[in-house]
């Protein structure tokens, strides 16, 4: 595999190569089929502009959030992109069985030759009933023990290279490498790239030790950032994928043209994972509405504490942010995750990102 496959080309000013993270946020008054659309809009935006890659994140019964599917997600977008790498953000192993996720993103592949990433979450990415209707069993098994097994297993399925005497020998993931095998098959040079993600040390450690790519979420675990990305590069062992260590940072930032409205949707934003983390979820709040509300003591201190970590303001402030966090980390990546009540300040918020470190108008292949 091609270190190429993982790292991006630096555009324009920008310290890093950038990337964009798509929750597919659904706002107040809004239908998912309008978030879903937005998506198409912001990968094609985001293929233009230079992006290096565009991630889905598998999240399940959030009603702002309509990502539940990734791998439908980005075969449609792959259907309206030509070149920007697409993938999960990540797709969530212990919910499903690895022979499944092989199949899925084999697909991908196929539509997509050269340009899958497999992102990979040991996580559920919902609540624990949700988790355990997921997995179809009462009691949730994320050991630390459980998670390489399953990433191994995944691996084998995609290199289609279990040993003999193996119980999964003769199974084989389809669209995979085995049809090389038959009469007249010819092997595709390439297969999703897998990535782990984390927002602890445990996931960091283990990318190390295997060789692969790492990616932290930084937008929702601050402060063990520099922690995990030290674990990362102190674990790390040079493996077929890559000869140095490669992290990229999940991070939550909200360039708009006004610095009010970058407040009041930035705030907006923290109402709405209030109520998440109160099992209250709900759609992305109308910032008007969040204006008017009477914040308890306890509940202002939250939202405070959440715009803290979103990089936001006008486009020189955002870019200034992203500059400040890439000089503390030393990422090799920055992958921008934007939310906000309507699509179209989503979409701006990238142009105006795109504009402030120059990336080009249009990216040739």
């Amino acid at each position: 595999m091609s270190a190429d496959e993982i790292r991006g080309t630096t555009h324009g000013t920008a310290p890093v190569p950038l990337s964009v993270l798509d929750l597919v946020t659904v706002g107040t008054g809004s239908t998912a089929t309008d978030a879903l659309r937005t998506g198409v809009q912001l990968a094609r935006l985001a293929e233009a502009r230079g992006f290096h890659r565009y991630w889905v994140a598998e999240h399940h019964s959030m009603p702002g959030v309509a990502s539940s599917s990734p791998a439908v997600i980005l075969a449609h977008l792959a259907a309206h992109t030509e070149r920007i790498r697409l993938g999960s953000g990540g797709v969530m192993l212990p919910n499903h069985a690895p022979l499944v996720i092989a199949e899925q993103f084999g697909t991908l592949e196929a539509f997509a030759p050269g340009r899958v990433d497999l992102g990979l979450g040991r996580a559920p990415g919902t609540d624990g009933a949700t988790a355990a209707a997921l997995r179809r069993t009462p009691t949730l098994n994320e050991g630390a023990d459980d998670f390489p097994q399953q990433l191994a297993e995944l691996t084998r399925f995609l290199d289609d290279d279990f040993p003999d005497g193996h119980p999964y020998r003769r199974i084989h993931a389809i669209p995979g490498p085995v049809q090389s095998t038959s009469p007249g098959g010819v092997q595709s040079p390439h297969r999703p790239v897998v990535w782990l993600l984390g927002s602890s040390g445990f996931s960091a450690r283990l990318a190390g030790m295997l060789g692969l790519p790492f990616a932290f979420a930084h937008h929702f675990s601050a402060q063990n950032t520099i922690p995990a990305l030290d674990l990362y590069r102190e674990s790390f062992r040079p493996s077929a994928v890559l000869d140095e260590p490669y992290a990229l940072i999940g991070v939550s930032a909200l360039a708009v043209d006004e610095e009010r409205e970058a407040r009041r949707q930035v705030r907006a934003g923290a109402v709405n994972m209030l109520r998440l983390r109160t099992g209250r979820p709900g759609l992305f709040p109308d910032p008007d509405d969040v204006e008017n509300h009477t914040f308890s003591p306890m509940e202002e201190e939250f939202v405070q504490s959440w715009t803290a970590n979103i990089v936001h303001g006008t486009a020189d402030e955002v870019r200034a942010g992203l500059d400040d966090l890439h000089k503390r980390t030393g990422a090799d990546e920055l992958m921008l995750t934007t939310h906000a009540h309507r699509g179209e300040l989503r979409l701006r918020s990238y142009e105006l990102i795109a504009d402030a470190y120059g990336l080009p108008a249009g990216v040739s292949a």
